[in-house]
């Protein structure tokens, strides 16, 4: 019964219902996926590479491919919210949640680099006392947030002249 529940994550059995054949969106995604699935094995072949030159080329073109499926992520996004004939809402969302979790599943291919660090961008410079930059915020970007305050308001008037 429970993976009934899990039935609209099921690539292959959306592929199989999706009859039309126009759904740019499972030819799109099924390719993605075969491209994930081919550079994890590529992967794991490398694990097993003798030979750090031969490695060392897996690696690269394994880091190639991350970076075109990566370009790839907001083309599918779009298409995953796009109407499609025969389509049900749920599975409409079963989409925008597959593709949500693409950029984390490319990410983790792996791919000879170290995993990537969060946060900074200066990590390869020793001489720094402060390897990473953080940023503290609560999130909160809404319209309340940017709205003109008294104080800013006569800070605007002040420098009108």
């Amino acid at each position: 019964m429970s993976h009934l529940m899990y039935e609209k994550y099921d690539v292959e059995k959306q592929r199989d219902q999706n009859i039309a054949g126009d759904d740019a969106f499972a030819r799109q995604y099924a390719a993605i996926e075969a491209d994930i699935e081919s550079a994890l094995q590529k992967a794991e072949l490398v694990s097993k590479e003798k030979s750090k030159a031969s490695a060392v080329a897996v690696n690269a073109e394994i880091r190639r491919t991350k970076a075109r499926l990566l370009e790839e992520v907001p083309k599918l996004q779009r298409l995953a919210v796009k109407k499609v004939k025969g389509i049900s809402t749920e599975e409409m969302t079963a989409r925008s949640d597959l593709v949500l979790a693409l950029p984390d599943r490319i990410q983790a291919i792996p791919d000879g680099t170290a995993a990537p660090k969060t946060g900074g961008w200066m990590s390869s410079a020793p001489s720094a006392s402060r390897t990473e930059i953080k940023f503290d915020s609560d999130g909160r970007f809404d319209n309340e947030y940017f709205q003109e305050s008294e104080q800013s308001s006569q800070f605007r008037q002040e420098t009108k002249v």
